[in-house]
């Protein structure tokens, strides 16, 4: 499928699918698809930040005033700070700011925070859907930053009664409240990416241009091929692993979010795939001889850009042995290992999908948030799973905090 910023392809061999299940999922995939568009503008629908017709819960003007912020440092785990970790780092040339992002415990940067020179200058922005996340409130409370009124934390979590909307209320701190129907790693395109990519100064017009493309009927024909061979895949549990084979630098805290929504939407009732993020071509001198002669268990995701903008290479005086690289720039040598990698690919057999970015923009990367998110549902729709929830992870943070009571 083309479009004008991403091309997708996919090289998934039907040897490795189960034909007559293709069949049935080809029916179940229009149904699934009839719905999403029926109810994009329904105010509870988990993709109702793809609609036009979607409202934040903030005013952009009341916002402004935290403009003059520098620094910015987001709190949150998971899918509370994914998003705007991958925003800002896929954009980050365009960006005169300076974000950190919260996202585990960690003290060495906690220690570094609380210098007064620092946080007092500093916007800290505390996001948890449901206002109880462990160690959001736990790094929140060790930089010894409340204070009644503060003008430079806002805070974002459900209305409802929980810890932090309760926090806010009592130190009356700026509350935003985060959408009940709309779960952390499908959060992104709502208050919770949106707000931290204003602040950025990101054109979030821009970033929202695309969202509904793959739903056309022309550029659905690759979501609903793609959907049906990855369920295909799925309910046949031939392949364990999804590498995510990440040629370009700046996307790989994308793949890090992509990570998160693949795992937990789709990692149910003893199926799932693993997916792991493999930087390229560093990673064809460490991992490759694994990928390409080891167990046929593993989907490969190549993400690359499709041009850039580089020096060539000149010298002169060096040994004629190297002189191929003569001419050449780095994007053209980083790519030559990507199509010798695509080509083994090809000729071994093994199932891969390409991504090629046009550019680093706005546009792609909201493409590209709206097209995993819609494929990864899909997929558990598909499956029989439900791709909302994540009953497991809630058992393990029960049982943490029963142990710190």
């Amino acid at each position: 499928m083309k479009n004008k910023k991403i091309l997708y392809n996919n090289s998934i061999q039907k040897r490795h699918l189960k034909t007559s299940l293709n069949k049935r999922l080809s029916t179940k995939f229009e149904n699934i698809i009839k719905n999403i568009i029926l109810n994009l503008d329904k105010s509870n629908n988990i993709f109702h930040s793809f609609s036009k017709n979607f409202k934040y819960n903030f005013n952009f003007t009341e916002i402004n005033r935290f403009k003059k912020f520098k620094n910015i440092v987001v709190i949150g785990m998971g899918g509370s700070v994914l998003g705007s970790e991958a925003i800002y780092y896929f954009l980050k040339d365009k960006i005169k700011k300076k974000f950190v992002f919260l996202n585990n415990i960690d003290k060495k940067t906690l220690k570094k925070l609380k210098d007064k020179k620092i946080s007092n200058k500093t916007l800290f922005i505390v996001i948890s859907k449901s206002g109880n996340t462990v160690e959001t409130i736990s790094n929140f409370i060790s930089l010894n930053i409340i204070k009644k009124k503060a003008k430079n934390i806002i805070i974002i979590s459900e209305g409802k009664k929980n810890s932090l909307h309760q926090l806010a209320q009592k130190m009356q701190l700026q509350h935003i409240e985060h959408k009940t129907y709309m779960g952390g790693r499908y959060s992104v395109l709502s208050e919770t990416g949106i707000l931290p990519a204003y602040l950025m100064g990101i054109n979030i017009k821009k970033l929202k241009k695309n969202l509904l493309s793959h739903l056309n009927n022309k550029n659905s024909n690759f979501l609903k091929d793609s959907s049906i061979k990855l369920a295909n895949l799925l309910q046949r549990k031939k392949f364990q692993s999804i590498i995510f084979l990440n040629y370009i630098p700046q996307l790989e805290k994308f793949l890090y979010w992509n990570q998160q929504l693949m795992a937990e939407s789709l990692g149910k009732n003893g199926k799932g795939f693993l997916p792991l993020i493999s930087n390229a071509p560093k990673d064809h001198h460490s991992l490759l001889q694994l990928y390409l002669d080891g167990p046929r268990d593993k989907l490969f995701y190549i993400f690359s850009q499709t041009k850039e903008k580089e020096k060539k290479i000149n010298f002169k005086y060096i040994d004629k042995s190297i002189n191929f690289l003569k001419n050449k720039n780095l994007y053209e040598i980083k790519n030559a290992q990507k199509t010798a990698l695509v080509n083994t690919l090809r000729k071994k057999n093994i199932p891969f999908r390409e991504i090629k970015i046009q550019e680093c923009c706005e546009e792609s990367l909201g493409e590209l948030f709206s097209y995993f998110m819609l494929e990864t549902a899909i997929i558990g729709k598909l499956s029989y799973i439900n791709p909302f929830d994540q009953p497991a992870v809630e058992q393990a943070k029960f049982s943490a905090k029963k142990l710190l009571i």
